[in-house]
């Protein structure tokens, strides 16, 4: 990959960290599934905007694995990092970790992947990346 690819996918990594109140979760006491695909799209879309300082959309999710509930009570960090570059597109991968406030555990409890588009601005695809 080239040199300079690299170094904008390193340096566009991102990261958000989150509490999980009572006004983000379901009758389960655990966050919605909508809120934390809300967060990642969010993240994603930081961490493609950083990588290419261009206008980007949201085209596609590729699959989302809830490993674990996230519980109420609990911060999460959102890490956001690009994986695949395109002419006119790149992918983002973001994990959610979840760790509870008062102990020292951390675990990974979803995982997705988000496919952007840079636009010019007529709104049509642009070149990612000059």
């Amino acid at each position: 990959m080239d040199q300079n690819i690299q170094k904008r996918i390193e340096s566009s990594q991102t990261h958000i960290f989150k509490a999980v109140f009572p006004n983000t979760t379901n009758h389960y006491d655990t966050l919605f599934g909508g809120t934390a695909l809300q967060l990642m799209d969010e993240a994603s879309f930081i961490c493609a905007t950083r990588f290419s300082r261009k206008k980007v959309v949201t085209v596609s999710t590729g699959q989302i694995d809830f490993t674990k509930p996230i519980p109420q009570g609990t911060l999460v960090e959102l890490i956001a990092r690009v994986i695949k570059v395109g002419t006119s597109s790149c992918v983002v991968q973001v994990d959610i970790f979840m760790e509870n406030m008062y102990e020292d555990i951390r675990e990974k409890a979803v995982t997705g992947v988000f496919t952007f588009v840079a636009i010019d601005d007529e709104k049509k695809p642009a070149s990612i990346i000059d």
